[in-house]
């Protein structure tokens, strides 16, 4: 069995049409990005935030079934990385008055979006498999530089629109259309940044 380390969800960000949730194993100065949908996202947040909704979501319902059938999830595992596909497990224990029995652990197969939206939920941790951090781990500065980048990217843009509706205001074309064509090069690079 490959070794697992401790992880915690980092952050969750946009991605195109999706999500990424980010897992950075305890006390290493790396992340493993995960693409996932973003309704598997905001199932997670909901859950990391502990929001009260009036309705049990898809992971409310699944927790609630694991404790009337006697289970408790004793953690989440991400486990391996086959054809560029995440594989999760969950790790189920029986209970008798709420103290763990002996038994070996049920392992079920899971999606990592499903299995982080029970974590989160459950407060059980989240390990990484040393294999997948291997494949997939990034370095967590090279997130937090392009975390940086982005910001000071959004606040030129907003300066420049500022300045574009200022030089409208005034009536100088001239600098209005040179801020026009600065704008439209900055969409071109980055569409995703106003």
């Amino acid at each position: 069995m490959t070794d697992m380390l401790e992880a915690e969800i980092w952050g969750i960000a946009r991605a195109g049409d999706g999500s990424m949730v980010f897992l950075k194993p305890v006390d290493l100065d790396f992340a493993v990005p995960i693409f996932i949908g973003q309704l598997e996202a905001q199932a997670i947040l909901i859950g990391y935030g502990n929001i009260d909704i009036p309705r049990p979501l898809t992971p409310d319902l699944l927790l609630s079934v694991i404790r009337h059938a006697g289970l408790v999830l004793v953690r989440v595992e991400i486990c391996e990385i086959r054809d560029n596909t995440f594989f999760a497990r969950l790790l189920l224990c029986s209970t008798e008055k709420g103290v763990y029995t002996a038994e070996a652990p049920l392992a079920v197969d899971a999606r990592p979006s499903d299995a982080l939206a029970l974590a989160v939920r459950s407060k059980c941790p989240i390990y990484l498999s040393e294999k997948v951090i291997d494949e997939a781990g990034i370095p967590a500065e090279s997130i937090v530089e392009n975390d940086t980048r982005a910001d000071e990217a959004k606040t030129r843009y907003k300066s420049l629109r500022e300045e574009l509706e200022a030089a409208i205001a005034v009536e100088n074309y001239e600098r209005a259309a040179e801020i026009r064509d600065i704008l439209i090069g900055l969409d071109r690079e980055d569409p995703s940044v106003p």
